[in-house]
């Protein structure tokens, strides 16, 4: 691979993205404060001493807006406010200032592709009549050919169209409650741009842009292409509705909103973006210079655990980011997909099939979960940490049919069982459900196995062993590191096959076999840290360890 030009790996504060570790909290499902089975801001608050402990640089906090949550929050009745079983604004307002406190920064979700149909201006909509400038905020269209206008398909199921009572339709991309906004109008991008300042003005370091290539659509609404006879799902090039060059028009205007603040005490505030594009040189064009700071990384999400395919990943990633003055991003899990441990527990071939589609082997999962943690803390750029995975939380495959709230069991007619299984609330104390997720015994919106006492975050505190302190040594070495966060890295040209091995400097290598058999490992480097015990100078399958020259 070639090597783009040096990097001394130091950056000033206001590039703390470029190396940063983000922990991600999905409210409903970090901590509960006030025994209602929900998590809630105030259920963060009484977490952050633990976050800090943990060795995150920034906090990302999933949608805590007002909504039905018929999408986890992800549909947005009102933009400025608190989800009242959340808590309130000042509730949100002591958070940042306790993070800040803490030496934590705090990023929050913005939904800028659809809001609620309960949000005040889609009521308004309905209510104002074909034509009207209401209706104008949005996407309706009348019928063509007596059905819906486009055969776009919907994220979640079905088709994108839903037809009212006078006869229009509108778009929702993802689900029929997420109508959405029509960025053509200038009354959408003035609206947002006011939603940045409202939050930006309270104090949050940046925004998680979600489905960042989603906004800007084909205005003549072309029919996509059918794949086996239905409409393809695929973000090819030319999509009507995805990766379309007007999401870059509203990126740089988000940007330079952002950088409106450089001059202030935290600095210019930042954006990541969520955009499932491959291959990464479409997803660099969102990380230019005067775009978006960073981007999620979903390529290494989706690798199987396979040496060849993650280093095509890892040089395929950082070469096509280098090249625009962007860092990379690395991901294992998020609220979307299946958590890692489980993934990473079936079959090589299999990793990526649905839950519950192949046999998972979590004892392997679990000891891969920590190699691969050990990996993407050692690349160059930064991680993100989804709650519960410093936990080595697994899958919940078998959730009952009458608690699942993903709105992909409804739209699929009850064929996929959709996100819930890595969104159940997360363990912190005791030996039973509710773990210490609330005050007394009320149980969690979705319910906890039986079988996770040993996975609390209690149990795990006073284990030296154990996949928490793991991830607190990893984070440490990390900080204090001087190869570690922004930079380069070189593989390493002997290492055997199944073998990833590479080194940064000053004096830093990490190994990881995922080969067959044990490695040797190089002589006279000293171990900062081992996913599993070392045989000698042989490092197990299944493993990851950090040496120091």
């Amino acid at each position: 691979m070639s090597e783009p030009a040096p990097d001394s790996g130091t950056r000033p504060a206001d590039d703390w993205w470029r190396s940063a570790v983000v922990y991600q909290v999905y409210p409903r499902s970090f901590a509960d404060a006030d025994g209602d089975g929900t998590g809630d801001v105030n259920g963060i608050r009484a977490r952050l001493p633990y976050l800090a402990d943990l060795g995150v640089d920034a906090i990302w906090i999933s949608p805590w807006y007002p909504s039905p949550l018929l999408d986890g929050g992800y549909d947005v009745a009102d933009y400025r406010d608190i989800n009242p079983e959340f808590g309130t604004l000042a509730d949100a307002d002591a958070l940042i200032a306790e993070a800040h406190a803490l030496g934590l920064r705090i990023l929050i979700d913005l939904v800028p592709n659809h809001c609620s149909w309960d949000h005040p201006w889609f009521k308004a909509a309905l209510a104002a009549g074909k034509g009207s400038p209401e209706r104008d905020l949005f996407w309706f269209r009348d019928s063509k050919d007596g059905g819906p206008p486009t055969n776009w398909p919907a994220a979640f199921g079905g088709g994108a169209w839903q037809q009212i009572e006078d006869g229009q339709w509108y778009l929702h991309l993802f689900d029929i409650s997420q109508p959405d906004w029509n960025w053509d109008n200038p009354k959408v991008i003035e609206e947002f741009d006011a939603i940045l300042r409202f939050w930006f003005d309270r104090g949050v370091d940046g925004f998680r842009i979600d489905v960042a290539d989603s906004m800007a659509k084909d205005a003549t609404l072309p029919d996509v292409p059918l794949h086996n006879g239905e409409p393809t799902r695929e973000k090819y090039v030319g999509n009507p509705f995805y990766d379309q060059p007007g999401v870059h028009t509203i990126h740089k205007r988000w940007r330079a909103i952002a950088d409106e603040y450089a001059d202030t005490p935290q600095g210019a505030r930042v954006f990541v973006a969520e955009a499932w594009l491959s291959p990464a040189e479409r997803l660099a064009q969102y990380v230019r210079p005067d775009e978006l700071q960073s981007a999620f990384n979903f390529d290494a999400l989706r690798a199987t655990w396979d040496a060849k395919d993650l280093r095509q990943v890892i040089d395929h990633t950082t070469e096509n980011l280098w090249a625009v003055g962007a860092p990379a991003t690395w991901v294992l899990s998020n609220h979307d997909t299946i958590r890692h441990r489980t993934r990473y527990g079936r079959d090589k071939r299999d990793a990526l099939e649905g839950a519950g589609v192949v046999p998972t082997d979590l004892e392997l999962g679990l000891r891969r979960a920590r190699a691969a943690a050990l990996l993407e803390l050692a690349l160059p750029g930064g991680a993100y940490i989804y709650q519960g995975d410093e936990l080595g939380l697994p899958e919940v495959e078998d959730l009952p049919e009458d608690v699942l709230d993903d709105p992909t069991w409804e739209r699929s007619g009850h064929t996929v069982r959709g996100r819930d299984g890595c969104r159940v609330p997360i363990p912190w104390s005791g030996t039973e459900p509710p773990y210490g997720f609330g005050p007394g015994t009320a149980q969690p919106w979705l319910p906890q196995p039986a079988d996770w006492s040993g996975l609390t975050a209690e149990s795990q505190a006073g284990d030296p062993d154990s996949h928490l302190s793991l991830y607190k040594a990893a984070l440490r070495i990390r900080h204090d590191h001087p190869a570690l966060g922004a930079g380069r890295l070189v593989w390493d040209a002997d290492a055997p096959a199944g073998v990833l091995s590479f080194t940064r400097e000053p004096g830093f290598r990490c190994v990881v076999n995922i080969g067959d058999a044990p490695v040797a490992l190089p002589a006279h480097e000293r171990i900062l840290l081992a996913s599993e015990p070392l045989d000698g100078q042989e490092l197990p399958v299944d493993a990851a360890v950090w040496l120091e020259s």
